[in-house]
């Protein structure tokens, strides 16, 4: 867990702090994760970096050996909770898949915004987190993963997606790291 650097654009993405999502059982308490969240939410707006709120409101097509709900979501299932404070600039994105980037225009609206680097927070681990992670990555993005600010509901996936596959994409560290790095920069600037 070295965290060298922030870009001087440096967007924030939360994946998947929902209503229908935030209830559910998790290996690290939700609560700490969603606080840690609120935290980094609260920095990047403070340095007026972008952040990005997104939800998930559906689910790939597709067959698959598990099976899946079948009918619509209850009501208020997608709805970003409201720790996160959803300002009017947040950026929001719903998404169909696992990953923020597949489907969805949040590529384009960082590029618009010269983002050259992302800091990921939220839920799963081994899903929604990693996916966006992997897919920022491959866009070109520095990727950072703040590791107390996310949770999954399996052990084995959230120690596997910490331990093997972010280092590969990226950088890793706490949620303070990150906030210590803005506060830093900032003095220097």
């Amino acid at each position: 867990m070295a965290l060298t650097t922030l870009d001087p654009i440096t967007a924030l993405i939360v994946v998947d702090l929902q209503r229908g999502i935030v209830d559910l059982p998790s290996v690290h308490p939700m609560g700490d994760v969603v606080a840690r969240a609120g935290a980094l939410t609260r920095a990047f707006r403070r340095h007026r970096l972008p952040v990005v709120l997104v939800n998930v409101a559906g689910s790939a097509p597709g067959r698959t050996e598990r099976p899946r709900p079948e009918g619509p979501f209850p009501h208020g299932w997608a709805d970003l909770i409201p720790e996160l404070d959803r300002q009017a600039d947040d950026l929001t994105v719903t998404k169909q898949t696992w990953g923020a980037f597949a489907s969805t225009d949040i590529e384009s609206n960082l590029r618009q915004r010269d983002v050259t680097q992302v800091v990921i927070a939220g839920v799963a681990t081994g899903t929604g987190v990693e996916s966006t992670a992997r897919q920022a990555y491959e866009a070109g993005f520095n990727v950072t993963l703040a590791i107390d600010a996310m949770t999954d509901p399996r052990a084995e996936a959230h120690d596997y997606s910490i331990a093997n596959v972010f280092p590969r994409l990226g950088e890793s560290g706490s949620t303070q790291a990150i906030i210590d790095l803005l506060a830093a920069r900032s003095a220097q600037a």
